[in-house]
């Protein structure tokens, strides 16, 4: 199987165009901001920009790393980090009155912390608007560096998310520059320092991946201490990624989020287009509860 199996019905998604997707388009381009809603083509994108909601991508577009099932453009990203960055971030989070923010990036090896401090900066400038905006930080693994990891944790995220994306066995094949247990260890980590910041993980399926091996990934994460979860349907992006072996039927999705529940994840969301930022505001809230 590959990019070309028949989508079935529960994975097309109805096109939403209206004022507040044009807005959203319009800020994004003046402040020369991306989102990884548009860099890693998200079937939510729609949805969300009608919602005036997005998920900033920052440090640049270009990844250091070479993931198989990623849409992001890998290669040598520049050394330089656009000093503007975090003030064009908040500033768009304060003209469309966002009060839960989404942060992630490009994974940045060539930086020396991996790029923790544009992190900072960013939450930073954000809080500056308002304290009362609510932060998620979708972090890349930093090499392991623990230092890194604590500069980011030290300026207080409400959620620092960092994906698993698949099982263990796939990790040659589709993270070869990632390590299984690393993003373990990260998300331990998180709560080791700072139990009021919620930790969350997500991982797609599509791959060929067991029920078994499924269970025991999300049992894995909930003994390193993960509280939101997310799962999603893997959408092969072209012929040169990893191919697409199988659309999961949704009653697979809803047995996941029941079984996480059952685990004690906080909250789960689970479904074929769902990806990490999906209701990311919803699973806050309801964490909190």
């Amino acid at each position: 199987m590959n990019l070309y199996i028949k989508k079935p019905e529960w994975i097309r998604t109805p096109i939403q165009s209206n004022k507040n997707t044009r807005e959203i388009k319009g800020m994004i381009e003046n402040l020369n901001l991306h989102t990884v809603c548009k860099e890693a083509n998200c079937p939510n994108l729609m949805e969300c920009f009608n919602k005036r909601t997005a998920t900033f991508l920052i440090l640049g577009d270009v990844c250091t790393r070479n993931c198989t099932f990623c849409n992001i453009q890998g290669g040598k990203a520049p050394l330089t980090v656009d000093g503007d960055e975090p003030a064009n971030v908040a500033r768009m989070v304060k003209e469309t009155g966002l009060k839960y923010v989404v942060v992630t990036s490009v994974t940045r090896d060539d930086l020396p912390d991996g790029g923790a401090q544009q992190f900072v900066e960013v939450i930073r400038e954000i809080k500056k608007v308002s304290e009362d905006i609510a932060v998620e930080v979708l972090i890349p693994d930093f090499q392991g560096d623990e230092a890194a990891l604590l500069k980011v944790i030290e300026a207080k995220p409400n959620v620092i998310n960092h994906n698993i994306e698949t099982i263990e066995r796939l990790y040659p094949d589709l993270r070869p520059q990632a390590e299984y247990h690393r993003t373990l260890e990260l998300l331990k980590r998180v709560k080791g320092h700072d139990s009021g910041i919620s930790t969350k993980s997500g991982f797609m399926l599509g791959f060929d991946e067991t029920e078994e091996e499924v269970l025991r990934l999300m049992k894995d994460l909930r003994d390193h201490d993960c509280e939101i979860l997310t799962i999603g349907q893997y959408l092969q992006p072209s012929r040169k990624h990893y191919p697409l072996k199988k659309y999961v039927h949704p009653d697979m999705f809803k047995k996941y989020e029941e079984t996480g529940y059952e685990m004690g994840f906080k909250y789960v969301v689970s479904g074929p287009l769902v990806r990490s930022s999906y209701n990311a505001f919803e699973a806050f809230e309801a964490k909190r509860q």
